[in-house]
């Protein structure tokens, strides 16, 4: 607890006969630190953390000091953040377990009690990233979804069993629940925590980092959290600080409220498209103004749940009455919800607030419009206007048709490249005949936390779906529906609104309890669609409610996805096609072969809002909730391993002990110039996560496939590269191996394909990466602006270490990334403005130094960067470390952030 510096911050608080202590901001006030109402919200929780957690040593005054210094101008100071809570999902999750197990094991093979390896933060652990919908429009799909998903993950699901029962404060949410994000919105999150210290009772606010990107969407409550790597997650739940510049903190003005017939989907849309031209990577957004009291909570977690897509760190909102209304609806304890508010008022953290920001930018929800974003990124918002001339112009962009081609007669393709009306004859293995062509909707998804948590959006859906179905108006058989609710709560409203069958009798069936779509887990189409789609390269669409669009994410085989609110979903669904304009254009016709517009279905607000006050109920959440950690009898039934150290087993396929811990050294290994290195990859701009770890599934002709067919694994076994992230021999062969990723190296060729440069030779980038290390060469990968920019996905980084990559070099990095690499020990460094590896005439068959190492690495450190090509030329430039904090320095030094922790555990205990 504090320091002696600031002792009398430290003060009781009584609540309904309890006695609390608590760290107390006013008295830094008194003392002149710092003058707490120009402070944003989230500036003054980060101290309140460095002050509760100041012990002289780990974290001492001056820490408490630079967290106070903060202002518009912000200051160069390194604050050390310690979270209340991690949070965590199965993707990211299982590889956490993995690590901390092989933690274990590594204590233990040096004779050291491997207890010493212990969670010091509560955890909870929800699984929803494995759910795919390979069952969708029937009664029986949700049902046939969860066996097949116990089916191919039970081994998984085994491993995170075991850590239930390993570690203290290790909570597993089963699957069948929900999505993270929703479950932490509705139940996990607090606002502010009581909690047990050595025998006392404190009150904390509630603050985390997850393992999802998308971990942010917890501001919509007025908590500060946001998505880490699984590297960084591990280290924060075994203690460690998070070391972090202080950031820039900008400040969103919200006036106005928003039209009829807008929902908050469109309004996410926009403002992620407005905070991306502003420009937010690595800082804090906080919305403020009159506009803020003019949306529901769910309205202001939709907003906080796309902070990722905006680029911003956090993107939160104050706690307000409406919190606390919302709190009350998804029903918390009456009590708490008191407590929460007497806490912040006693903080000065309640109500309205107008602080001092780095910079405002204005936004008037009164100009927000009914809009989708794609084709495959989150923030390019098209309005739904725009469509018919979107796509189209896509195509032209895209050389798929001739410019002037928008144009044809229309019928049955002719050519193996059909013009942008001509459809292709394909009969579905049930003898069911269907047309399909470029711009046709194959996936309408209802998905994802970013919309399933807003009642006002899905029961927009439900009713539309009823109005639709009441006009004779149906689904065309091509399309994939499906809904993907992310807390079993919300099947619950829609049932007692009567709109579930509505939805149902337009194939929107329930598919799952969890990402699905969202996350890539769309399930297999048809095969003959497949095949079709492949023979005559058609430009196909997906729809849906998610956050993500990026290329091969959705499905490997549609090229363009659009995300949309959930009423667009379902319309655009029955529309069957993406290049139309359903402000002027008919959705359909009805039984009388009259035209139906969007606008003769479109639900009233409200008649939206009647039926969310009749339908959703406190009585609802609590019972939903209240055997959140139980799970159903599949997950009864799963036996998993007992015991303090993990029963490895060398014949999975799913879960083996990684490399990192083995054969582990107690001395840091540091670090120094990079010599005769070569280039693995040269990329362009806008290189995804998804692009270096795909999630997805993958083939047999891939270096993971072939690994599994060795080992008896047939390929419709193969699951997903997400399901095998507790395999590192599968997860370093996927790395790079994208579908769709463009090595420059090579002539326009898609996928994780390379040159080795000694031999000329074009082979898998794995492939290519074995040979470098047989002959001891270091490597690098060169990249544009936003490298690493998506998902929160740890492996990105592990597979890049684990490929040989000494450093990556791009113009831009996205922070989780970035972050994590750093996590690994493997150097982002950062070309001069201006310059990248095609400014400079780099061909990436080079001979690559990086110098300025020598006599270690210090933050933010300028090096530089000699490329030799064969003839002996020579360039020459200058790149900067991007290890923002000392703190960084050490985890690069020490070849990662968990190396450090091992490595001060096994010494303390030596």
């Amino acid at each position: 607890m504090p320091t002696d510096d600031y002792s009398d911050a430290i003060r009781e608080f009584e609540h309904d006969g309890e006695t609390y202590k608590m760290a107390d901001l006013t008295v830094l006030e008194d003392e002149g630190l710092c003058d707490l109402d120009s402070l944003p919200v989230s500036i003054r929780i980060l101290l309140e953390s460095v002050l509760r957690n100041a012990d002289g040593e780990t974290i001492d005054a001056d820490a408490v000091r630079a967290a106070a210094s903060w202002e518009p101008d912000v200051p160069d100071a390194e604050v050390p953040f310690t979270v209340s809570r991690v949070v965590l999902q199965d993707l990211t999750g299982v590889p956490a377990v993995v690590d901390l197990a092989a933690l274990r094991s590594a204590a233990d093979r040096k004779g050291v009690d491997p207890t010493v390896v212990e969670p010091e933060v509560p955890c909870d652990l929800v699984i929803d990233h494995s759910v795919q919908v390979d069952y969708f429009g029937s009664e029986d799909a949700y049902e046939k979804n969860v066996e097949i998903e116990y089916e191919r993950n039970e081994e998984r699901y085994r491993a995170i069993k075991w850590a239930q029962q390993a570690f203290d404060e290790f909570n597993v949410v089963p699957p069948g629940t929900g999505i993270v994000h929703q479950v932490n919105l509705e139940h996990l999150g607090r606002v502010v925590h009581e909690r047990d210290v050595d025998g006392e009772q404190w009150l904390v606010p509630d603050t985390l980092v997850g393992t999802d990107s998308h971990t942010p969407m917890i501001g919509g409550i007025g908590a500060v959290g946001w998505g880490v790597g699984g590297i960084e997650a591990e280290a924060a739940l075994l203690g460690q600080p998070i070391n972090m510049s202080l950031p820039e903190v900008v400040g969103v003005r919200l006036s106005g409220e928003l039209p009829d017939g807008a929902t908050a989907t469109d309004l996410v849309l926009h403002i992620t498209e407005k905070l991306r031209q502003v420009g937010v990577v690595d800082k804090f957004v906080e919305f403020f103004g009159p506009g803020v009291s003019q949306l529901s909570v769910a309205d202001r977690a939709t907003i906080s749940n796309m902070a990722p897509e905006q680029g911003s760190t956090i993107s939160m909102f104050p706690v307000d009455e409406k919190t606390l209304e919302y709190l009350e609806l998804t029903g918390r304890d009456p009590d708490h919800i008191e407590l929460v508010r007497e806490y912040l008022e006693a903080q000065g953290l309640f109500g309205e607030q107008d602080p001092e920001f780095t910079e405002v930018v204005e936004f008037d929800l009164d100009d927000v419009e009914p809009s989708l974003a794609g084709h495959k990124k989150p923030h390019a918002r098209i309005p739904m206007g725009d469509l018919d001339e979107h796509f189209p112009t896509l195509l032209e962009e895209e050389g798929v048709i001739p410019s002037g081609a928008a144009e044809s007669d229309g019928g049955l393709v002719a050519e193996t490249t059909p013009q942008l009306d001509e459809k292709v004859p394909v009969e579905l293995d049930d003898g069911t005949e269907v047309e399909i062509g470029h711009g046709d909707i194959l996936v309408s998804a209802i998905t994802s936390c970013t919309n399933t948590s807003n009642p006002s959006v899905m029961v927009a859906a439900g009713l539309l779906a009823r109005n639709a179905a009441e006009q004779g108006l149906e689904v065309p058989e091509y399309v994939k529906t499906s809904l993907a609710p992310g807390s079993r709560v919300v099947t619950e409203y829609l049932k007692r609104a009567d709109l579930l069958d509505d939805l149902e009798a337009l194939g929107y069936h329930v598919v799952g309890y969890g990402c699905t779509t969202c996350i890539g887990n769309a399930g297999p189409l048809p095969e003959p669609i497949e095949e079709a789609i492949d023979e005559y390269d058609l430009w196909t669409t997906s729809v849906l409610s998610g956050n993500r669009n990026f290329e091969a994410r959705i499905h490997p085989k549609i090229k363009a996805n659009y995300l949309a609110s959930p009423p667009l979903v379902v319309a655009y669904g029955l529309a069957g096609r993406m290049d139309v304009d359903l402000e002027n254009d008919p959705i359909g016709t009805n039984d009388d072969g009259e035209a139906v517009y969007l606008e003769d279905i479109w639900p009233a607000t409200e008649e939206v809002r009647e039926t969310i006050h009749d339908s959703v109920s406190p009585e609802m959440f609590e019972e939903k909730y209240s055997s959140i950690y139980e799970g159903d009898e599949r997950w009864e039934a799963l036996d998993a391993p007992t015991g303090e150290v993990y029963d490895w087993d060398p014949e999975s396929t799913y879960i083996r002990e990684p490399p990192f811990f083995q054969d582990f050294p107690l001395e840091e290994p540091g670090v120094d110039n990079v010599e005769d290195a070569r280039a693995l990859l040269t990329l362009g701009d806008t290189v995804t996560t998804d692009h270096i770890s795909p999630a997805g599934p993958f083939g047999e002709d891939l270096p993971a496939g072939q690994w599994l067919k060795e080992r008896g694994v047939e390929p419709y076994e193969f699951n997903t590269y997400g399901s095998r992230r507790g395999n590192h021999e599968v997860m370093m062969r996927g790395t790079f191996a994208n579908v769709r990723i463009e090595n420059q190296l090579l002539d326009g060729k898609e996928g994780g394909y390379t040159i080795h440069h000694p031999t000329g030779e074009e082979t898998t980038v794995f492939e290519a990466s074995e040979r470098y290390r047989e002959d001891d060469t270091p490597l690098i990968v060169m990249a544009g602006e936003e490298l690493g920019t998506g998902s929160s996905r740890d492996w990105a980084a592990k597979g890049t270490d684990l490929l040989g990559i000494r450093a990556t070099i791009g113009k831009s990095y996205e922070r989780i990334y970035r972050d994590n690499l750093i996590g690994m020990g493997v150097l982002p460094l950062q070309f001069e403005d201006g310059e990248g590896w095609e400014e400079l005439g780099l061909e990436g068959d080079e001979y690559f130094q990086i110098e300025g190492l020598e006599d270690g690495l210090e933050p933010n450190a300028e090096l530089t960067v000699t490329a030799e090509d064969d003839d002996g030329e020579t360039t020459e430039f200058g790149v900067t470390a991007q290890v923002a904090t000392p703190m960084a320095v050490e985890y690069v030094e020490n070849g990662g952030v968990l190396h450090l922790v091992l490595r001060r555990l096994l010494n303390e205990e030596a």
